[in-house]
């Protein structure tokens, strides 16, 4: 599961930095999500969330709803990137300077941030973690839009390399993986928020 919109109305990459919460319309997003859990007895019994605040919200209404605790792992945070804290776009963006141009040389890496194929690596190696953490139900997951993604292109046998601007990991979006053999894969996406993203604010994912 993606976390829900953040309170940014400064509209930065926020990255890994401290002390970026969800927005009341995020709080909502993340009660929509449980819901969803709950209206379709999802037999949840383990959370684990990425280490940021903002996950950690994201899975407080699952906790509640299943009554259980929320468990962290290192391997589901957002990657380390280059340009947190700055604006990307419009007057004064990042993209605009001239002495932050080095940094975007190589989109396939990327050259900003934590490369693509580690970013895969961490999550998946979480993720077998996960499915082997339990003998039976569901464990869900608490993470970001970037990590989320590559473990959808890694398991669709798809290059990591990709168009930021049409992943399809809305926030507070459910991603469902099985285990077939010892290998996972994805079976389902949901986006139980949907009806809350028109005015959502989504622009400091990694």
């Amino acid at each position: 599961m993606r976390h829900g919109e953040v309170f940014n109305p400064e509209r930065v990459l926020y990255g890994r930095l401290p002390g970026f919460k969800l927005s009341d319309l995020g709080r909502q997003m993340a009660e929509a999500a449980a819901a969803d859990l709950v209206d379709r007895a999802r037999p949840v019994v383990r959370v684990v969330a990425s280490p940021l605040q903002r996950t950690q919200e994201s899975a407080a209404p699952i906790m509640a709803a299943f009554g259980l605790p929320i468990n962290l792992d290192e391997r589901l945070i957002e990657p380390a990137n280059r340009f947190e804290g700055k604006r990307m776009r419009g007057p004064g963006g990042a993209l605009r300077d001239p002495r932050n141009w080095p940094s975007l040389v190589n989109p396939a890496r990327p050259s900003w941030g934590e490369p693509f194929r580690s970013i895969s690596t961490r999550m998946i190696a979480a993720i077998d973690d996960a499915f082997h953490s339990v003998d039976d139900g569901d464990v869900v997951l608490v993470s970001h839009q970037l990590p989320i993604w590559m473990v959808h292109r890694s398991l669709a046998g798809e290059r990591l390399a990709h168009d930021p601007r049409k992943r399809r990991c809305d926030l507070s979006s459910i991603t469902t993986l099985t285990l077939r053999g010892n290998v996972p894969a994805e079976v389902a996406y949901s986006s139980p928020a949907a009806a809350l993203l028109v005015p959502a604010n989504d622009v400091g994912a990694v």
